[in-house]
């Protein structure tokens, strides 16, 4: 028989196997106690009833016809040359019902031969001692076989049952499973708005159904970003595109153009082209789940390095000392870059970075003295391309990427990059998991170094 594919079908055929199994070991047991009991309650009402003659026998002649005694309706006194000197109705006309006479030293026999169950007991010791034979017939059904076959056709009846059973439990089980492939198989990547019917109830169909349509909607939303960024990309790099094709075709049209002013606005396009590509791989390699090296960073230390480059506006950094993260430190210097670079183009006359810790995190605060973002702006410019109006006029060159990638680069490190209030200019606020290290993993220098300013 070929083994069935669909679960269905499998879990029928261990439900019908299994209740196999269990019933024929109940119709073994089932045959053997009720052979053994109808034998053993028959022969000894039957050793009853022929102790009872025997016994009478002894004291006096036997009737030609005695008289039956309930089940046992089988009596016959043979004697030792296998005639029958009385027996009951039932009994006369047959032959013995025994061949079997007792030893003299063994006077009662329990004998069954299939179709009659007979004790057989002596009279006496004396070598022509007739033998007083009490039994009956053996029911019907206990004859040969037939309680076997009986049990058999019973058994094979509930084995159909069960198996009939456990297909349409398991059918009415597996309903919804068929209306969940039938729905998958119409979702496509180009229309992933349709979810799969939740069927009622909390059991472990309905859970997964709710799983899969909670991961067709983050799918549905992941497309529907990548179409964005695609739309978008495409849009940011026309721009330089078409600056760039713009000055070659001018220069190729007015020979006697300064070829060193077409070159150089071709130079500022493809310089803003080279930028966009570069923040587009670094998102990338941001997406792809390949996390950098991490190590152990003092954050205020970090943030002195990074306010002491060259830039027209001062910055100011005020760091508790022994502010630890555990992370890229490329990544890190990625985001101080980006967030002190926007500080210093939109501040007015200075740019402050403060390190402190709050409820076990490390907190980093980049504040400027300029205009301020708006509250309704305040997450739109973590969007990619975004830029506002003073962005694009301070740098006109910029990709729109940096906030992007600050704020990937922070949810990668499990923390968080936000706009909050600031009661001048702009306040960019990074927050990380704080570490305590090891005492020899902080230098001695920095457990010693107070809050103090450091001016870049």
């Amino acid at each position: 028989m070929p083994y069935p594919r669909s679960i269905r079908g499998r879990s029928a055929m261990a439900a019908s196997l299994l209740a196999l199994m269990v019933l024929l070991v109940l119709c073994a047991t089932a045959s053997a106690a009720i052979h053994y009991g109808v034998q053993d309650r028959g022969l000894d009402r039957a050793q009853q009833v022929a102790g009872q003659w025997s016994a009478a026998a002894r004291g006096f002649a036997l009737p030609r016809v005695l008289p039956a005694s309930g089940e046992i309706d089988l009596v016959q006194e043979v004697d030792a040359r296998g005639v029958v000197l009385a027996a009951s109705r039932a009994a006369w006309g047959r032959p013995p019902l025994s061949a079997v006479r007792p030893a003299a030293d063994d006077r009662i026999k329990r004998l069954t031969d299939g179709r009659y169950l007979v004790a057989a007991i002596r009279i006496t010791p004396a070598p022509d001692a007739p033998v007083i034979y009490a039994g009956r017939e053996v029911p019907f059904l206990l004859r040969g076989h037939r309680l076997e076959y009986l049990l058999g056709e019973v058994a094979i009846g509930l084995v159909a049952v069960v198996g009939w059973t456990a297909w349409t439990a398991v059918g009415q089980t597996l309903r919804p499973v068929e209306a969940i492939r039938a729905r998958m198989e119409e979702i496509t990547v180009t229309d992933l708005s349709l979810r799969v019917p939740v069927p009622p109830g909390g059991d472990e169909i309905a859970q997964l159904v709710r799983t899969a349509n909670q991961t067709l909607e983050r799918l549905d939303e992941a497309v529907a970003q990548q179409r964005r960024f695609a739309s978008t990309t495409s849009h940011e790099l026309r721009t330089p595109i078409a600056a760039l094709r713009v000055q070659l075709e001018d220069a190729l049209d007015d020979p006697g153009a300064d070829p060193r002013q077409a070159l150089r606005g071709a130079l500022v396009a493809t310089e803003r082209l080279e930028a966009i590509v570069e923040d587009l791989l670094v998102l990338a390699r941001l997406r792809a789940d390949d996390p950098a090296p991490h190590e152990l960073i003092d954050l205020g230390e970090l943030a002195r390095h990074e306010a002491g480059g060259p830039g027209a506006v001062p910055v100011t950094v005020r760091a508790e000392p022994g502010v630890w993260v555990s992370g890229s430190r490329i990544q890190l210097i990625r985001i101080l870059a980006n967030l002190v670079g926007n500080a210093r183009r939109h501040a007015e006359s200075a740019v402050e970075i403060r390190v402190t810790s709050e409820d076990g995190r490390a907190v980093l605060a980049v504040t400027d003295d300029g205009p301020g973002i708006a509250p309704r702006d305040r997450e739109r410019v973590f969007e990619r391309f975004t830029r506002l109006e003073d962005g694009r006029r301070l740098d006109p060159g910029g990709s729109g990427l940096g906030l992007a990638i600050s704020r990937d680069i922070a949810h990668g490190h499990q923390g968080t990059l936000t706009v909050e209030d600031s009661p001048r200019g702009a306040r960019f606020v990074l927050r990380l998991p704080r570490l305590d290290p090891a005492p020899d993993a902080a230098p001695a220098a920095d457990e010693r170094r107070a809050l103090r300013p450091a001016c870049g």
